[in-house]
């Protein structure tokens, strides 16, 4: 196995749980609001997507290419998405303001990401 195949496989390797951590301490995360002043903001939410950002930021640039950032984001996105569409009662991301700003930010923070660590690819 070349150096290059060795690198990707880690690359791989290192996302899975990435993302099965973003996805879990996102969705515990992202109901956090601070409702000191006025309505209550959900910065839950907000710290949850930096943390997704900050471990494909991770991936990008110690594997040097844009797949493994691209797969934690979309098994984090998947995993988010099964839990918002969980029937009532079990379901772990409701469809208010925090939720929604989760399941559709991971796809924003995504595609910034990408973009963000193309120039870490060789």
């Amino acid at each position: 196995m070349n150096r290059r195949a060795a690198g990707m496989a880690g690359g791989l390797a290192a996302a899975v749980p990435a993302a099965l951590f973003a996805a879990f301490a996102g969705t515990a995360l992202h109901r956090q609001e601070f409702g000191a002043i006025g309505p209550a903001l959900p910065l839950g939410a907000v710290g949850a997507l930096l943390l997704l950002a900050s471990l494909q930021l991770f991936l990008g640039a110690a594997f040097r290419t844009l797949i493994p950032t691209a797969l934690c984001g979309a098994l984090c996105y998947a995993l988010a998405g099964w839990w918002s569409g969980m029937e009532s009662g079990k379901r772990l991301i409701a469809g208010d303001l925090a939720g929604s700003i989760w399941v559709y930010g991971i796809v924003v923070v995504t595609v910034g990401m990408l973009a963000w660590c193309r120039r870490y690819s060789r």
